[in-house]
Parts: C-alpha cells; sequence; structure tokens
C-alpha cells in the first residue's frame, strides 16, 4: 500500500468511501456481512482511512462504520465524517448533528471532520456567523474531538475562493472531485493550484466518476491501451491521480470485494503518468466530453443580446454537465439557487443569441431540452 505524509501521519493513498457500500437484493439495505468482509480485507492489506457521512446511505453509513469500525483497535485507522450542511435545515444544529454522529460511529473522536459539499447553494449560509458552525467545530478540535479540520467542495472555483478567503487559515485539507474528466471541466486543476497555493492537502473524491470511468466503451479503452498497456480503465484512472503529489487520499466508493481487491492490487505502488501519457489521457478526455458537450467558447456574445439576460454560458455549462453526468446533483443544485426568471425555462426562444453565437450553438434548443430534463 502507498502511504503519504500528512502531518505526523502515515495516510493509505487509498481510503474507503462509504458513500456506496455493497447492497443486498433490495438495492437499498447495506450488506453488512458483505461490507464487514470488505473492512477487514482493507485493514488487513493496509488501508487505514475510512470516509462517511450524515447523509450517505439514507444516514445508515455512518451506522455501519460504527458497528463495524469498532471491532478493530481505535488507533488501528483513521475516521472521517462530515457535518451536513448541503441540506439548509441542518444550519444552526451543528451540535445536535455532531453528537450524534459521535453515537452512530461509536466514537469518541473523529480523525478528520469536514464542513461537507460547499456549494452555491449553502455557502452564505456557511459563513453566515449566526449559525455558529465555525465555531462550535473549532471548539471540538480544541477539545481534542476533532483531530483534523477541513471541507469538501462541489462548488465552483469562484465559490470554493469565498470559502476559502474566510474559513481557509483553519482548513487543513481539502476534498475536490477529480479525475481525469473533470480535470478541467469541473475546473479541479484550478481548485489544485489554489489548494497548492494556501498550501492545503488534496483529498479527492469520484476519481471513477461514480463508476463512469469503468466502463469507457470499446473505442476510449482501446486509447487507453495505447497509453497503457497493463492497465484497466479503473486502474488507470488511479494512475492519472496518482501523477499529482499534492494529492494525499483518493476516496474509493467500492461496493464489491473484487473493487476492493482490484484496487488495492493499483496501490501496492505508484506508477504516475509521464508527460507525454498525461498529454494523451487529456487529449482523451476532450473527445471523450466533446460527444456530450455543446463547444460554448464564453464569449458572452449571447449575452449581450439575450433580452431575459440569461447568464447564457453558464447555463450551457450546467447543461453540459447534466449531459456527462447523465443527471447527477450538481447542476440541478445550481440551477435551484437561480432566480426563476435566471432559470433555463425563462428562455423564450426568440433566438437572439443565436444569431451572434460564433460556434452556431443551438441555444434554444439547448435551454428548452435543459428545462425538460430538469422537470422530468
Amino acid at each position: 500500500m502507498i502511504y503519504k505524509n500528512f502531518k505526523d501521519l502515515k495516510l493509505s493513498n487509498l481510503g474507503v468511501g462509504m458513500m456506496r457500500l455493497p447492497l443486498k437484493e433490495d438495492k437499498i439495505t447495506i450488506d453488512e456481512e458483505h461490507a464487514a468482509r470488505m473492512i477487514e480485507y482493507a485493514i488487513n492489506n493496509g488501508i487505514n482511512y475510512f470516509d462517511t457521512a450524515w447523509g450517505y446511505h439514507g444516514g445508515e453509513s455512518e451506522m455501519v462504520a460504527g458497528r463495524l469500525l469498532s471491532k478493530y483497535p481505535r488507533e488501528s485507522y483513521y475516521l472521517a465524517s462530515k457535518f451536513p450542511g448541503y441540506d439548509l435545515s441542518n444550519m444552526g444544529k451543528v451540535e445536535e448533528i455532531f453528537e450524534r454522529q459521535l453515537e452512530k460511529c461509536q466514537t469518541e473522536y473523529f480523525d478528520f471532520y469536514l464542513i461537507h459539499n460547499v456549494c452555491e447553494k449553502n455557502i452564505n449560509e456557511y459563513l453566515d456567523p449566526k449559525y455558529g458552525t465555525l465555531d462550535y467545530l473549532l471548539k471540538q478540535k480544541e477539545n481534542g474531538r476533532i483531530k483534523h479540520f477541513g471541507f469538501s467542495v462541489h462548488g465552483t472555483l469562484d465559490v470554493t475562493k469565498r470559502f476559502l478567503e474566510v474559513y481557509g487559515k483553519y482548513m487543513e485539507f481539502g476534498q475536490i472531485q477529480l479525475n481525469y474528466l473533470d480535470y478541467e471541466f469541473q475546473d479541479a486543476k484550478a481548485k489544485m493550484e489554489l489548494f497548492k497555493e494556501l498550501g492545503i492537502p488534496v483529498w479527492v473524491m469520484e476519481p471513477i466518476r461514480g463508476g463512469k470511468l469503468a466502463n469507457v466503451g470499446e473505442e476510449n479503452e482501446a486509447r487507453i491501451k495505447e497509453i497503457r498497456n497493463d492497465e484497466t480503465p479503473v486502474s488507470f484512472a488511479f494512475r492519472f491521480l496518482q501523477s499529482f503529489p499534492e494529492v494525499t487520499v483518493i476516496l474509493s466508493g467500492m461496493s464489491s470485494m473484487d473493487q476492493l481487491t482490484d484496487n488495492i492490487k493499483t496501490f501496492e505502488e505508484a506508477k504516475p503518468l509521464n508527460e507525454d501519457e498525461m498529454r494523451k489521457t487529456l487529449d482523451l478526455a476532450k473527445d471523450m466530453l466533446s460527444k456530450n458537450v455543446l463547444p460554448c467558447t464564453e464569449c458572452r456574445y449571447c449575452t449581450e443580446y439575450c433580452p431575459q439576460k440569461l447568464e447564457i454560458p453558464e447555463l450551457i455549462s450546467l447543461y453540459n454537465e447534466f449531459n456527462v453526468t447523465g443527471g447527477g446533483f450538481i447542476a440541478p443544485m445550481r440551477i435551484e439557487t437561480m432566480a426563476d426568471d435566471k432559470k433555463p425555462s425563462a428562455c423564450i426562444g426568440c433566438k437572439s443569441c443565436e444569431a451572434v453565437c460564433p460556434q452556431n450553438i443551438k441555444i434554444s434548443e439547448a435551454m428548452a431540452d435543459f428545462t425538460n430534463k430538469l422537470n422530468g
């Protein structure tokens, strides 16, 4: 197992994300026997980082983490959980939720605790001192009930900067969505550069993009073999991440013993991509994305002519995200924060924007399609 230094700790480069634990036949209930075997195998093969959260598996993930991990010496693993501010109804309940999380996880402290999913929807509430979120969590850190404090972010680079301008001095690590598709598509590269500038180590979520990089199709798999003949699509995605020294922990939501054993083999040693392999990988990503995204260059000619004053480049970016992800939560979440007269449904189909679009994008059709998909 590859280990990375973090302060005085040695963390396994591969961590177990407990958002996608194995399920029983009903596809809802966690298969605890299967999960127990996986955790035993993970610990016996060098994994020491386990990541759960309040909302994973409908609230059951923390309970299962507590039952299964409590069988092992507390000092033999590191446990992470998060404050669920993605749900605005939880604002102001930080003490109640934190105390309950400790109970659910059957622990007296969290090795790592995160402010969860900083995004457009909650940035104002996270930064508002009236909710007492930061003050309470810093107090728990002072009391030793949080050993290391960080955050995860699904918001834009601008939202990330806003958060770090206020909370940056308290953040010991930051968790971002990173894989070779999102390196540029989701501004992950820019976020990593920001973290590096601020001295914040990088934790990675969605390294296989929810499993989409495990099944890339015959054509793309053949191109991966041309870059690295001895890698599967999954191991190749991890090799991409091993190419960044600033990446400390890579969280994988493994749902089966086969996935776990394969991933552990990949992390027996680091095999980062060389410069030529990296270039070819990013070219592959661009080609994969081009089949699912509109070629907007953000020239903003469209916005000058839109009678509704819509932020068309932003809406197209979210439309692209929705199509690449197959729905997901990022695009709907951001659209939800917009005023009704700024959503794609506000497009009146006048096509004034299309008359000046250098890329000849059928914007009105895209906005109508986006609206239908969001309502579907």
